[in-house]
């Protein structure tokens, strides 16, 4: 294949969706480039017929097939690039420090969505879009807290294991249990990680997220507001449970 064979991602497909997300789950990026980018997801949902039919049981579907998708394509960073990128930290005072950035960058999403909706309620032909940009917060927003997840465990020693299809598993599981991957745990198949119980967790999680998430179509600048300090206290909560579960397999030990 040549260099003028090699197209952009066609719009609306999951690449294309997962460099959106990836970027929304980059600490750095600025307020005015969420917001961009968290309009550019929500068209890439609207492309793939988000709109048609739309009905929050079918958004928590549509949230919980492109969590799967995307996050194989999330950049979680090992221990060396984590301190590195920290000037040296480790140990609790990193893992306080990634907390502390991830539930930024969430309360950030929360204001981009309230702040994009805000506008639209002075246009109110377009709060059509809505619903859509919702969907496309909440997926920000578990992305974001999915890859803290992985790198949390690299803080504290226990790398998620496996790759690929089996990584994926561990991680969103990982979110929808609010508990850390037991690198001891017997390995399990992509069917059977994701049978019915473990489906029905990660779809009552999301619903309630995708509920709390409401409080981004508050009229004007209060949804920007709200959503972003509920997005920052969800993010806080998360990270205190998986913290305290991954300190508690530390010091349990290796099994006899």
């Amino acid at each position: 294949m040549t260099s003028d064979d090699q197209t952009e991602p066609a719009a609306g497909s999951a690449p294309e969706i997962a460099r959106a997300v990836t970027a929304l789950t980059d600490e750095q990026t600025p307020p005015e480039g969420r917001r961009k980018l968290l309009g550019h997801l929500a068209d890439q949902l609207r492309r793939r017929g988000l709109t048609r039919a739309f009905r929050p049981k079918a958004a928590v579907r549509w949230i919980a097939e492109t969590v799967t998708e995307v996050t194989p394509h999330l950049p979680i960073r090992d221990l060396d690039t984590l301190s590195r990128h920290h000037k040296g930290l480790v140990g609790d005072e990193l893992a306080d420090r990634l907390v502390r950035n991830a539930a930024r960058a969430t309360a950030g999403i929360g204001a981009a969505g309230g702040g994009i909706t805000a506008v639209e309620w002075i246009a109110t032909p377009t709060l059509l879009s809505a619903p859509v940009l919702l969907v496309a917060e909440t997926i920000a927003v578990v992305a974001v807290e999915i890859k803290l997840i992985g790198e949390l465990h690299e803080v504290y020693g226990t790398p998620v294991p496996g790759k690929g299809a089996e990584r994926t598993v561990a991680l969103v599981q990982a979110w929808a249990q609010r508990r850390g991957v037991n690198p001891l745990a017997p390995g399990r198949g992509m069917a059977a990680a994701l049978g019915t119980a473990a489906r029905k967790e990660l779809r009552d999680r999301l619903m309630r997220r995708f509920g709390r998430n409401l409080s981004t179509l508050g009229p004007l600048l209060t949804g920007a507001a709200v959503a972003g300090v509920l997005n920052r206290r969800a993010t806080l909560s998360l990270a205190g449970e998986i913290r305290k579960d991954l300190t508690r397999q530390l010091d349990a030990g290796p099994a006899e």
